[in-house]
């Protein structure tokens, strides 16, 4: 089975460099990676030049700043340079006439758009639902179950109406470790685990099908959660995952499909 972790952060300035991302991906068999450009920064050379380096090894998603009335441009240049996505939030938008005018360059160069919030509601919003059915050709994946934290209480109203979004097939969701959204117990036991993990991965699942539900261990920030090698067996080895397609599927199949290697 390949696995590919969809969702990875690495940097010269902050987080850790990609020799300590490789070291994880090759202790735990981890054959590929989606290199996601942190918040704040807009020079993506570093991820792309750690991509060349490793050829065949990462997909790149670049950001670029919406403020500026270049970011589309700006975009096109980082495409040309080998980003194959960008990372832009649910209800980002460019300034100038169109709105949505980075969006519809991603959507004109071919990317993928990892969407990145940290509150359910902006997933959840009728505006953010109108943007992603009139762009039907734009892959979008949604990051981190859509926002839900460590906590999260029934009913889980807003999280099943972003849960919605799968009803249109231009959209995936990412799946991270059981850490992202399990409360951390103020002890930890000998063997790993935790007390109370609320169902969220099981409800998308059940909503996008594994075939467009992707793990991603969001490294480095795993680290101080259940750690990487936790991270990846959590999700590979959940019930919810009931065969071994569904497994191929969410570990590595699902993050071809949505995230073009180079």
């Amino acid at each position: 089975m390949q696995i590919i972790d969809s969702h990875c952060h690495a940097g010269a300035s902050w987080f850790e460099p990609i020799e300590s991302l490789l070291f994880q991906m090759d202790s735990n068999g981890v054959e590929r990676a989606v290199l996601v450009q942190h918040k704040g920064v807009y020079d993506n050379g570093y991820l792309l030049r750690s991509a060349r380096l490793h050829p065949g090894r990462f997909a790149v998603v670049a950001m670029v700043d919406t403020a500026r009335g270049d970011a589309a441009s700006r975009l096109e240049y980082w495409a040309e340079q080998g980003a194959v996505g960008v990372r832009l939030g649910p209800l980002e938008r460019s300034r100038g006439e169109d709105p949505l005018a980075v969006w519809r360059k991603a959507d004109e160069l071919g990317l993928t758009v990892s969407s990145q919030s940290d509150a359910v509601e902006d997933f959840a919003s009728d505006e953010f639902a109108r943007l992603v059915s009139e762009l039907p050709g734009l892959k979008i994946v949604v990051e981190h179950l859509a926002g839900m934290e460590p906590g999260a209480e029934p009913p889980y109203d807003a999280y099943r109406k972003a849960l919605e979004l799968a009803r249109r097939p231009n959209t995936y969701v990412k799946v991270g470790g059981l850490g992202e959204i399990s409360l951390r117990p103020a002890v930890l036991s000998p063997e790993f685990g935790f007390d109370d993990t609320p169902p969220l991965i099981e409800m998308a699942l059940e909503a996008f099908g594994p075939g467009r539900t992707t793990w991603g261990s969001d490294f480095p920030p795993v680290s101080g959660r259940e750690g990487y090698g936790n991270a990846l067996r959590g999700v590979m080895e959940h019930p919810a995952l009931r065969t071994r397609d569904d497994r191929e599927w969410v570990m590595g199949k699902a993050a071809l499909d949505a995230f073009r290697f180079r």
